[in-house]
């Protein structure tokens, strides 16, 4: 009988445990000590996966499951954060229509992706625009701004006019203050949101000087922080290195893209570095035995720089390998997950800098038609999902 009672005792300590750390990964605002994530006051590692097509899907009723059935399925792999697009500037289905001007079913889509992950436990951070043409982008801000009788040159000068600026500032407004239909909550007061990331990739290569890309991250960084303080925010860099640091170019894969790594991530704003690895375009060319040299390089020289110069913590926010690269098969992606884990784990595992990775992408069964060849269908893919199970539990090992 004592044996018994004593068996209740454990399992009832353990489900008081296993609700508290539920309590602690959904209760609490992500923040940073030193160069560590924390939530309550303790460590915080995580892993999980970009799925940047959530608010499409779920702004209609016949494609929500899609989402639903994602955070299930990630939930249960021990995934706890995703990242997602929180923009989709002009084009079809857009959410915000015209500068300033927004669709209320597509926003009511992002209110979706926000309950759903809240009820799944899982963090999501929230990119405000793009880099690249997809969904808009700075090409779309531009648009609109010639639109109203602006002479600008090229897409760069996103970063620079004041229009433009505007523009994006009133889009980091209308997103923060919104007030979720489903849960009541404003999103900069809600909790299941991880961060904000500023863009998607932002690249400015019709100035090398990296001092547009310095200028906006410092402006739209304050201007984001005075009206939300709760909330992390970076970004949304892939790493490249720049002029305040012109010995650490050596670590890029050959070319620059006009930001820098260090100097952009040490304004004071930022709360933490991501980097970004696509060695299958970036070193294309070269076997997968330079690739994966590449790519522990890559991510050393970013730990490194994340804890002795930054000081801050450090994000592998996109990684994936293509279908449609030469020489692809999914053992192959196995692999290449795994070494990126391992690392990551690595650094964890010595309360070093680097929190968590997030892999490039989770698509939901159905969704062909949307493939960019990166995609990880997880029902269909045992053998990843086996790679990513693992990491999930090494990583989680490391908050209790």
């Amino acid at each position: 009988m004592w044996g018994k009672i004593l068996g209740m005792s454990l399992v009832l300590a353990a489900l008081l445990v296993a609700c508290s750390e539920g309590r602690a990964v959904r209760g609490g605002f992500v923040g940073t000590r030193g160069s560590q994530f924390v939530v309550n006051g303790r460590p915080f590692y995580f892993n999980g996966f970009n799925s940047y097509w959530l608010m499409y899907m779920a702004s209609d009723p016949s494609t929500r499951v899609k989402v639903s059935d994602t955070f299930v399925q990630a939930a249960k792999y021990g995934m706890n954060v995703a990242r997602t697009w929180a923009f989709s500037d002009g084009g079809y289905r857009a959410l915000q229509t015209a500068p300033g001007s927004y669709n209320e079913d597509m926003f009511k889509g992002l209110d979706f992706v926000v309950s759903e992950a809240k009820k799944h436990g899982i963090y999501l951070i929230l990119s405000l625009v793009n880099n690249w043409e997809g969904f808009g982008g700075k090409k779309q801000y531009v648009q609109w701004a010639r639109e109203r009788g602006q002479y600008l040159n090229n897409e760069d000068e996103f970063f620079t006019n004041p229009i433009v600026k505007n523009y994006y500032k009133n889009h980091i407004k209308a997103v923060l203050n919104r007030v979720n239909t489903i849960t009541g909550v404003a999103y900069k007061d809600d909790p299941t949101i991880f961060a904000w990331e500023l863009m998607n990739e932002p690249r400015c290569q019709s100035d090398l000087s990296g001092k547009p890309i310095q200028d906006w991250v410092a402006e739209m960084s304050s201007y984001l922080k005075s009206m939300d303080k709760n909330h992390l925010l970076e970004i949304g860099m892939e790493g490249f290195y720049g002029e305040s640091m012109p010995e650490k170019k050596q670590n890029n894969p050959g070319y620059e893209v006009g930001t820098d790594f260090i100097a952009n991530n040490r304004i004071p704003q930022i709360d933490f570095a991501t980097i970004h690895l696509y060695p299958d375009q970036w070193v294309s060319g070269s076997n997968d035995e330079a690739q994966n040299e590449f790519v522990e390089k890559w991510i050393q020289a970013h730990i490194n720089d994340s804890k002795s110069i930054i000081r801050k913590p450090l994000v592998v926010s996109e990684f994936g390998k293509s279908s449609r690269s030469s020489g692809y098969t999914v053992e192959a992606r196995d692999r290449y997950f795994g070494l990126i884990f391992n690392r990551v784990y690595g650094c964890a595992r010595r309360r070093g800098p680097c929190g968590g990775a997030l892999f490039w992408q989770v698509m939901a069964e159905g969704m062909e038609n949307w493939s960019d060849g990166y995609e990880v269908v997880l029902e269909q893919s045992p053998t990843t999902v086996g790679v990513i199970n693992q990491q999930s539990r090494r990583i989680s090992s490391l908050n209790q």
